[in-house]
């Protein structure tokens, strides 16, 4: 038998393009829930939604539950990174600050986090804990995780043994993108590309 596991993006959140970690909770606009619903419109049913904290991807998670008649669930553990020190801030505010911080960042993610951040090796150890206890307690059922673009990032790293440098700096998870694993008993996960269709 096989566990799937489908992990959604939030859709776009009041306040616009800004750092947005673990401490801003902010909901989405009325665009990121068009993006939301229309990205689960058509797809295979779920048996059980777990949902980050976070009023972005909870409150969605919420609706599409009562919507699927199926239960759901809040893990902390899947809330997305903390920036610290640009925690809300927008990309200008930062390089009004240091010009070359962001550089430097999206050049080498895990040795340049701006202060107080968390760090990225243990986000990303956390995020997979999390995703191994999905596994471990819904054997054999479709599960939907409502969670950030980072969450999306740690779980692709870990399934793909990439570097963190490499998956947090090249790949982009645009809002309401899903991606799919799959989990066959006494295998490790690995990573489903859909096709047409």
């Amino acid at each position: 038998m096989t566990t799937y596991i489908d992990v959604i993006r939030h859709g776009e959140p009041v306040g616009g393009r800004r750092y947005r970690g673990y401490s801003i909770d902010d909901p989405l606009t009325e665009k990121g829930w068009s993006q939301m619903r229309a990205a689960v419109t058509g797809l295979p049913p779920w048996q059980h939604i777990i949902t980050s904290p976070l009023k972005r991807c909870l409150e969605f998670s919420q609706e599409l539950a009562d919507d699927l008649q199926v239960p759901f669930s809040i893990v902390d553990d899947l809330k997305e990174i903390g920036f610290g020190e640009w925690e809300g801030k927008t990309p200008e505010e930062i390089l009004a600050e240091d010009n070359e911080a962001l550089e430097h960042f999206y050049r080498d993610p895990v040795h340049n986090r701006p202060r107080g951040a968390e760090p990225l090796d243990t986000f990303s150890q956390r995020v997979w804990d999390a995703y191994l206890d999905i596994i471990k307690e819904h054997q054999d059922k479709h599960i939907l995780v409502v969670a950030h673009a980072g969450v999306a990032r740690a779980i692709t790293a870990n399934i793909l043994k990439m570097s963190l440098d490499d998956v947090y700096s090249r790949l982009k998870i645009e809002y309401g993108a899903i991606i799919r694993s799959a989990v066959d008993e006494g295998q490790p996960p690995k990573l489903l590309i859909q096709g047409p269709g």
